[in-house]
């Protein structure tokens, strides 16, 4: 299998607001860069929505580092909360509704497909690729190519 870093973030302008995200894909020497936009929707889901588009995108299983600023994201996977939550009907540990089920639920397939090892980084630090996709994500939301998040719920 190749091994593919993958960089992501997302970021909103509001939180609920107008969302992005923004990925690296770093493959020996090749390099390529993807982002989008939404109307309306939350940090949380441009962090978990870049997470899955990037997994997409692979034409075959991968070995993949995939580093986010994420600790929502590479805590649910790493700790395990993620496959409780399934678990439990998608209930959180205070039995509460998990939010962002719909990502959850398109996220976990792609993680039986590719080999990902989360890897945190710190956001807004000195991660120059972090930095990037940041950089991606906020360009995504100033552009009028903005798409709807049909799952996102207020």
């Amino acid at each position: 299998m190749k091994n593919i870093e993958i960089y992501t973030d997302g970021a909103c302008s509001g939180n609920p607001g107008v969302g992005g995200y923004g990925i690296v894909f770093l493959y020996k020497k090749n390099r390529k860069e993807f982002s989008k936009a939404y109307k309306m929707t939350t940090n949380n889901r441009m962090e978990t929505m870049a997470v899955i588009k990037a997994l997409k995108i692979l034409k075959e299983p991968c070995n993949v580092t995939l580093y986010t600023d994420s600790s929502y994201i590479v805590n649910a996977i790493n700790k395990g909360w993620v496959y409780n939550w399934q678990k439990n009907g998608w209930k959180n540990s205070s039995k509460k509704p998990t939010p962002n089920v719909d990502l959850w639920q398109e996220l976990l397939p792609l993680l039986n497909i590719h080999n990902v090892n989360f890897v945190w980084v710190k956001g807004h630090a000195d991660n120059e690729e972090n930095n990037r996709c940041d950089f991606l994500a906020r360009e995504a939301i100033k552009t009028q190519n903005l798409l709807d998040d049909k799952n996102y719920k207020n």
